[in-house]
């Protein structure tokens, strides 16, 4: 045991002597707008895949960027004759619009200071670029301690993590051989409260729908048309408004056919959580929540099934006035699933649900987006246990199990494809502004993020299974 603990003591201090060439890596990573989700960058998406394609080679990896139908998936493997651990990052962004609301160039990377100290200010720093090279920086730091790599680890990097992972699937498919290992690691995840270390166990499911209505042929004038001809802007917020009741419980048929109740045990360890639902409400400039009713925070946001409306489009939107009635109105929908839910027949009840409420002289079409499960990790792996220890004491914070009322769709892809389990822990904080204006990532987070992958690996070390 104390060869271990010498070793992991030379990794840390090897991760504390790099880390300001760490961080300059990092914001060269963050000046590269690779957003996927426009054609626009794509040639940015492919500068960032062959930017972390050098850097692994860099430290050891046998790496390559593999093409794909849509941006490019990086893969860089440690050697060794049996693959144990598959790293998992994205290094797509979202947009960064609106632009006027930032306070710097999303790109310009810069150091900026922060309530709790300074930070890494642009897209992407905290999702999920800072996240995923705390990962590759402690790998940078095992090989200075050690002269070699960690055996048996692969790292796979994909670029459309922000636009659906269209293309992962058929990647790990067909490549199978070359990325299934015991255990996938996945740091795309956060601080509970932003104070306390997290494993996340659990992970709604994400199903997406846009719903198109269309009424007359043409957009028609209000004064010789409204109160005669059907107006799909009406009908649109009729069938919208119908889909909660004053309960906030979904009211399509079927939707909570297959949701089990949450298990009391775990119930109860969320409660000693202690959950401020009025400070993380108040954080947002909100107070109230809307929740279904009778189902704690918690259990709304980690094991209840939601339908949000995200987007309406329709007639005039532009500045003054335009007194039209709509040719088309649009709306874009997605619902959270928990496990057990299917996507597919939840696509399927909802369409059937807008179907009833069209009017004979209006048409709808639907487009379908996501549509991925629930996933809910194994916690009996020995890694779990002695992550929460590691994490526990370079944290010096009692680290916690919890859920996600987000999507990792990579997890349900690993387990259904690889039959992988995955572990995942991340450091970003609750106010980072992901997928938002000002997204930013604590410096010391990056630093406590490195050392803290550098302690799961060295127990990954210890352990014969995973």
């Amino acid at each position: 045991m104390t060869t271990e603990n010498d070793r992991k003591g030379r990794v840390l201090a090897a991760v504390d002597r790099e880390f300001e060439n760490a961080l300059e890596r990092l914001l060269t990573l963050v000046k590269i707008p690779s957003i996927s989700t426009d054609p626009a960058h794509a040639r940015n998406c492919r500068q960032a895949a062959d930017w972390l394609t050098d850097l692994l080679t860099d430290l050891g990896f046998v790496a390559k960027t593999h093409e794909t139908d849509g941006h490019p998936v990086v893969v860089g493997h440690s050697g060794g004759a049996h693959q144990r651990m598959l790293f998992y990052g994205h290094y797509d962004v979202q947009p960064a619009d609106p632009l006027d609301l930032w306070v710097r160039p999303p790109f310009e990377a810069d150091i900026i200071d922060a309530p709790y100290g300074k930070a890494i200010h642009g897209r992407g720093a905290s999702d999920d670029k800072g996240q995923f090279m705390t990962f590759l920086e402690a790998c940078r730091a095992w090989k200075q301690a050690t002269g070699t790599l960690p055996e048996g680890l692969v790292v796979m990097l994909e670029g459309e993590e922000e636009c659906g992972s269209i293309s992962l699937a058929p990647f790990l498919e067909e490549h199978q051989d070359m990325l299934r290992a015991d255990l996938a690691l996945v740091c795309d995840t956060g601080l509970h409260a932003s104070r306390q270390p997290a494993i996340m166990t659990s992970l709604r499911g994400l199903l997406s729908e846009e719903i198109t209505i269309t009424g007359p042929a043409i957009d028609l004038h209000s004064g010789l048309y409204g109160g005669l001809a059907v107006n799909p802007l009406r009908v649109l917020s009729s069938v919208l408004a119908s889909l909660h009741d004053k309960a906030n419980r979904v009211m399509i048929p079927g939707f909570y056919r297959d949701v089990r109740p949450t298990d009391h045990t775990r119930v109860e360890t969320w409660e000693m959580l202690n959950f401020d639902t009025g400070r993380f409400l108040g954080k947002v400039g909100l107070a109230a929540p809307v929740n279904e009713e009778g189902f704690s925070a918690l259990e709304a946001l980690w094991s209840r099934p939601t339908c949000e409306i995200n987007g309406m489009t329709g007639g005039y939107t532009g500045d003054g006035f335009k007194t039209v009635l709509p040719s088309q109105a649009s709306a874009k929908i997605s619902f959270r699933l928990v496990a057990d839910q299917d996507p597919d027949h939840l696509r399927e009840r909802f369409r059937a649900f807008v179907m009833t409420q069209i009017p004979s002289d209006c048409t709808v079409n639907f487009t379908a987006y996501a549509g991925e499960k629930a996933c809910t990790m194994d916690t009996t792996s020995p890694l779990f246990e002695a992550s929460l220890e590691e994490l526990n004491e370079e944290w010096q914070a009692l680290p916690v199990m919890t859920g996600s009322g987000g999507s990792i769709p990579v997890t349900t892809m690993f387990r259904e494809i690889l039959g992988m389990n995955s572990l995942l822990t991340g450091f970003s904080r609750g106010d980072d502004a992901i997928h938002s204006p000002n997204e930013k990532y604590s410096l010391d987070n990056f630093r406590k993020g490195i050392r803290s992958w550098a302690r799961i690996l060295s127990r990954a070390e210890e352990l014969e299974t995973l």
